[in-house]
């Protein structure tokens, strides 16, 4: 619990960063030599190109509030340290980034620094977005100019002493910020290259599907690895489909399928990845999808996990899941746990259901189960909450008798694991 406490201080945090260069710096940095001419600027097929790219980002997601204009900011995340808001990135002048020059937005995207030379918190994935090459960088910011302006005023966050201390950041850039462009690799295809450009830069997968350590760093270098979302209580699984990892089994096509629709013959997206496929990916490109399933697909084998080795006598907690399991969830998952395909996700060898926490068959059971409404997917099936008509005893039965039977091996959860989740909010 301390872990997780102090990963939120450091990553969410961070919003405030934006808040200050938008309403605390003062002095400017100097122009860099390279501007870009304003006509440029204009090119529709430059604006076309950033159109895509945001959308590859996902950057309205966090730039808009529920029912507010599109990239004016204002959406709030509440914390146990206050409540964070997003900045508006339209090119109004007073408010958002309307007096901005390339140069400003390029110095944000890839060195993580304001428009006055401020550290930004990485709330703000630039750790990630570093690795965006200038030319999309670029055609991102003849798009956001692009769009009408709005006025919208920062809100203020309400984060307290120490949280909004911004010299900490020096010491954390140089453990965790690697500044730089992608490289290629020659010895890959291009399709792998890709597919690594938009995974690990715009995509920004590894901010979630990564643990993190007490600093909010990530840990060692397992990429794509899975670990817990701060302060959002889901668990982004593990995305290797090699032995033991998260998406072990997956085709290229059962991930394209996934990051298209929201749903495939291995699982189906929902919590913040329902999100991203309704903001992000069900729009790209299908060679787009391809890459990235390419590139997932080369991610390595995982380390086995260690038996559980615990006093526990599961027998009864097993019996308890199974009856709940008959009478609740056969009817659509089937009582092999696999599903219907195209309607009902599998929960055999599942990579929500398998992994380390439990968090997210708990949260699911509690509170529903909701897929992303997409193109591909117009009318999804949707799993009712059971929060009401199970207890946190039932809840802990049936987690753990689906995550321990069929093929799956996953850990025992405890009643005491879900009484934390009971009424914890979806997002």
């Amino acid at each position: 619990m301390k872990r997780i406490a102090i990963v939120v201080i450091v990553v969410l945090l961070a919003a405030g960063g934006w808040w200050w260069f938008h309403n605390e710096a003062k002095a400017p940095v100097a122009r860099s030599a390279s501007e870009v001419n304003a006509a440029a600027l204009k090119d529709p097929a430059l604006i076309a190109k950033g159109e895509y790219l945001a959308i590859v980002g996902d950057c309205a997601s966090c730039h808009t509030s529920q029912g507010g204009v599109r990239y004016a900011g204002g959406r709030v995340l509440p914390t146990p340290f206050g409540n964070i808001p997003s900045p508006n990135i339209t090119p109004d002048r007073e408010t958002g980034l309307g007096d901005w020059s390339f140069e400003d937005f390029w110095q944000a995207l890839h060195a993580g620094k304001g428009r006055h030379g401020e550290f930004l918190y990485p709330v703000f994935s630039y750790t990630s977005f570093t690795k965006v090459s200038r030319d999309d960088a670029l055609a991102m910011f003849a798009y956001l100019q692009s769009l009408a302006p709005v006025h919208a005023p920062a809100l203020q966050p309400s984060l307290e002493f120490p949280y909004s201390v911004r010299s900490s950041l020096k010491a954390w850039r140089a453990l965790y910020f690697h500044e730089g462009e992608f490289q290629r690799d020659a010895s890959k295809s291009d399709e792998w290259n890709r597919g690594a450009y938009l995974v690990q830069g715009l995509g920004h997968c590894n901010e979630c599907h990564a643990p993190r350590d007490s600093l909010g760093g990530q840990e060692g270098k397992a990429s794509l690895a899975g670990g817990q979302i701060p302060a959002q209580n889901w668990y982004a699984p593990d995305l290797s489909t090699r032995a033991n990892g998260g998406l072990a089994g997956w085709s290229e096509q059962d991930i394209v399928d996934l990051l298209k629709t929201g749903q495939s013959a291995r699982g189906t997206a929902f919590g913040p990845m329902a999100d991203v496929v309704t903001q992000s990916t069900q729009h790209l490109h299908e060679d787009d999808l391809r890459a990235i399933a390419v590139y997932l697909q080369s991610l390595p084998a995982r380390p086995a996990n260690a038996p559980e080795n615990s006093p526990l006598d599961t027998r009864p907690i097993m019996a308890q899941g199974a009856k709940v399991y008959g009478e609740r969830c056969a009817d659509c998952h089937g009582k092999d746990g696999n599903g219907v395909a195209g309607v009902y996700p599998p929960l055999n060898g599942n990579s929500s259901v398998n992994e380390p926490t439990g968090i997210n068959a708990m949260r699911v059971i509690l509170l529903g189960g909701f897929a992303p409404v997409t193109h591909g997917n117009p009318r999804p099936y949707s799993m009712p909450p059971f929060a009401q008509q199970l207890s946190d005893a039932d809840v802990a039965a049936v987690v753990t008798y689906i995550r321990r039977s069929w093929t799956n091996t996953a850990s025992v959860v405890l009643e005491r694991d879900v009484v934390k989740y009971r009424h914890t909010p979806i997002d």
